[in-house]
């Protein structure tokens, strides 16, 4: 039994010793693989840094405003007899908006001038017996002034009846009417809005430092989302001669051309002014640059020799820059790279210095200056 027993235990340990072995084995053959295996390269986007021209420009925000605009209101009170106005249509000045009722302002104006011309009779009558002497100059100087005070009272009602004839002040467009037919207006009451919207003003505000870069006649480039896709151009024609001393800013206008009347006052706008002095600038494609606390870099892709290999293969180097302003797709790098260096633009949070890559432009974004959006 006790034979038995021993033979057993030492078949075991057979079993055990050799299967150390044969795991020890395995272990180092994978090692071996590991040592000697070399990971595929990674395929990556990139683009070539170049030296191109940009126009300089500063980018504000801005509203419309109208050149002219305006809320029509009654300046005398009356009853509105006639509305000649349809909400939204283009009049031209002086078009008649709306008749209040003059019935009793005719009335008083008939009596007026009956009065005016018996008054310019007895001024006759006057003349003609001073000539004769016989009348006092003072009975001429009388009816000479209630002539005069006829007239004017005449006048005074006539211009009344004018103030009830309400006109477009200048040539734009109505909004929507605050009146209705037989309503009673006092004086002051709104009547309908009204708009020039061809040209357009749009007001912006400029910080104090850049000042000096803009003047009178430069031109503006316009954006704005209710006309998207659309580079609207203009003129500053006004620039404020004080500097707000709460904000350091010159509130400046500048007038564009609205056509289409797309642009209507109290809109949001961009502003991109555009300045007279042009610049030499590197410029690459933003996602080009990995942003980090301790400094802003680029991968560069270099030719270098595999060691083990002995091939010539392309790898990363990254290179810390200093970015400056943006435009559309692309950033200024201003230090650390030159034109004709190569560097990775996509999916650069995953790399690292000294990888391996392959360059494969086929799914590359489309960078542009001036990116447009599309329907998707």
């Amino acid at each position: 039994m006790f034979k038995k027993i021993t033979i057993t235990i030492v078949g075991l340990v057979i079993i055990v010793g050799a299967l150390v072995v044969i795991k020890k084995l395995q272990f180092s053959t994978m090692a071996a693989a590991g040592a000697t295996m070399v990971p595929p390269p990674e395929t990556v986007t990139a683009a070539t840094v170049k030296a191109e021209t940009w126009d300089n420009s500063i980018n504000v925000t801005g509203t419309f405003a109208a050149v002219q605009g305006v809320t029509v209101a009654a300046e005398v009170p009356g009853k509105v007899a006639k509305l000649s106005l349809e909400a939204g249509t283009a009049v031209t000045q002086g078009d008649i908006l709306v008749q209040l009722d003059t019935s009793t302002e005719e009335a008083q104006l008939r009596a007026a001038e009956a009065t005016a011309d018996l008054a310019k009779i007895n001024l006759t009558r006057a003349r003609d017996l001073r000539e004769k002497n016989t009348n006092a100059a003072a009975d001429l100087d009388a009816a000479d002034a209630s002539a005069k005070q006829a007239d004017a009272a005449a006048d005074g009602i006539r211009a009344l009846i004018a103030k009830k004839t309400i006109r477009a002040p200048f040539t734009g467009r109505l909004g929507i009417r605050l009146v209705n037919l037989g309503q009673i207006l006092k004086e002051g009451d709104a009547i309908v809005s009204l708009q020039t919207l061809d040209p357009i003003y749009v007001n912006f505000s400029v910080p104090q430092q850049r000042l000096a870069a803009i003047m009178s006649g430069a031109t503006v480039h316009v954006l704005t989302d209710a006309a998207a896709g659309q580079k609207f151009e203009g003129k500053i024609n006004a620039i404020n001669p004080d500097v707000d001393a709460a904000t350091r800013n010159v509130r400046v206008q500048a007038s564009v051309a609205n056509p289409g009347e797309l642009l209507r006052p109290g809109m949001f706008a961009t502003v991109e002014i555009v300045l007279p002095v042009r610049s030499e600038v590197l410029a690459i494609p933003a996602t080009s640059v990995l942003y980090a606390p301790y400094g802003d870099s680029v991968f560069v892709i270099e030719d270098g020799k595999n060691e083990q290999s002995g091939q010539v293969e392309k790898r990363l180097r990254q290179q810390f820059i200093r970015v400056g302003a943006s435009r559309g797709d692309f950033v200024v790098v201003e230090n650390g790279l030159k034109a004709g260096d190569q560097v990775v633009t996509t999916g650069v949070f995953k790399l690292r210095p000294g990888m391996a890559v392959v360059v494969d432009n086929t799914m590359a974004p489309d960078a542009q200056l001036a990116p447009k959006l599309k329907n998707t």
